[in-house]
């Protein structure tokens, strides 16, 4: 049976500069996969250019279906959620409108997996801030929030770049927890964290990028030290 996300010789570029060279990468359904590596490794650009963001060049393909060449919109509508570092929340809008913008459009109303009270018992703390602008939010609420947006929309693939990023330990916990349950309801997680041990607990295997490929991808249990230090210790 083939991948639910099967990347293959895949190159990106910002503007004229090259930062992906020939990346093979598969995810699949209800797997979790920790992609790993230094900082201007290649993992962001990896993200973004899954969901369309960046120029890329090679075989994406989704459930069968070619990503390289639609529009971001279009890729999201086919089943897959991102949330990037930098969050992205609407800041003029309120927690709960924001919430809203992530539902499909064609899907209000119907019967749901993961609906607004879902994101209020995950992060109590949105719920206690509905009516709050998303500008007026900590780092970390932010980050909360993006997330539980992500999730308003029922992905099938979740893209997360550092969802434990400026969480306080008990919201770490509550993030993980998420993942799991979504895992286990087959959602497919690439996972882009720098916490190693967050990564450990989470993720069925490692994809460990540097210079913008994959140099080892794998059991997180079978990561040698020369792997560690070459691509992953501090430089």
């Amino acid at each position: 049976m083939s991948a639910l996300v099967d990347i293959r010789h895949l190159d990106a570029w910002y503007g004229a500069s090259q930062v992906l060279f020939g990346v093979d990468l598969q995810v699949d359904a209800g797997e979790i996969v920790a992609l790993v590596g230094r900082n201007a490794s290649g993992r962001s650009t990896l993200a973004k250019a899954i969901v369309g963001l960046v120029r890329a060049r090679g075989t994406i393909r989704f459930a069968g279906r070619e990503l390289v060449g639609l529009r971001t919109f279009e890729i999201a509508r086919l089943g897959l959620g991102y949330v990037a570092e930098q969050r992205d929340v609407f800041p003029a809008l309120t927690v709960e409108e924001n919430l809203q913008l992530g539902v499909m459009p064609g899907e209000r109303g119907r019967a749901r997996r993961f609906a607004a009270d879902d994101a209020y018992a995950l992060f109590p703390i949105l719920a206690e801030r509905r009516a709050a602008k998303a500008g007026a939010l900590s780092g970390g609420e932010q980050q909360m929030l993006a997330l539980a947006r992500a999730l308003m929309g029922e992905p099938r693939f979740l893209i997360v770049d550092e969802p434990a990023e400026g969480l306080a330990p008990q919201a770490v916990e509550r993030v993980g927890a998420c993942l799991r349950q979504l895992s286990a309801q087959g959602v497919a997680i690439l996972l882009i964290e720098q916490r190693m041990q967050f990564a450990r607990d989470l993720a069925t295997r490692a994809a460990v990028i540097g210079g913008g490929r994959i140099v080892y991808e794998g059991r997180f249990d079978e990561l040698d030290r020369a792997t560690v230090d070459a691509w992953l210790a501090p430089g």
